[in-house]
């Protein structure tokens, strides 16, 4: 059986505290602190898929923080966001392919048509049976682009 991704996270810690690499070692702390905020509040043990949630809340805050910083010219800021990124990616499921997403979208888009949903409500649709299908596999503000495009 494989481990659970907590199991996984706590074992990275472990290493990353045995090699010194502090970088990664503050990186794998905050999420380890944002899980136990979320069981916390709760009041419950977070199963993968919810921990999954978290990991891409966290990749979502980074990627918004390096676009900051790249804006705001301070590019070492947003290299160390990105090397938490990078972090952060390895305990994500492996990232779905283009055309896995395309596919997904297409299958989406007419389950939800068969429904003889038109409009803004076929977007909400339609990402929610994305969001099922491709969690943490691909950058969900891309799909909803795609989406969106094929929609108009």
């Amino acid at each position: 059986m494989s481990q659970s991704l907590k199991t996984r996270i706590s074992d990275a810690v472990k290493d990353a505290m045995r090699a010194r690499d502090t970088a990664r070692l503050g990186t794998l702390r905050l999420l380890q602190a944002a899980i136990k905020q979320k069981e916390v509040d709760e009041r419950k043990d977070l199963d993968d898929a919810e921990i999954t949630a978290i990991l891409e809340k966290q990749v979502k805050q980074r990627r918004e923080s390096i676009s900051a910083y790249e804006q705001a010219g301070r590019q070492e800021t947003a290299d160390q966001e990105k090397a938490e990124i990078a972090v952060l990616q390895e305990f994500l499921p492996q990232a779905a392919e283009p055309a896995e997403i395309d596919a997904a979208i297409t299958a989406a888009l007419e389950e939800v048509q068969a429904q003889g949903v038109q409009g803004p409500a076929a977007m909400g649709k339609v990402m929610a049976i994305l969001k099922a299908r491709l969690a943490g596999r691909a950058d969900m503000s891309a799909v909803s682009a795609q989406v969106k495009s094929r929609l108009m």
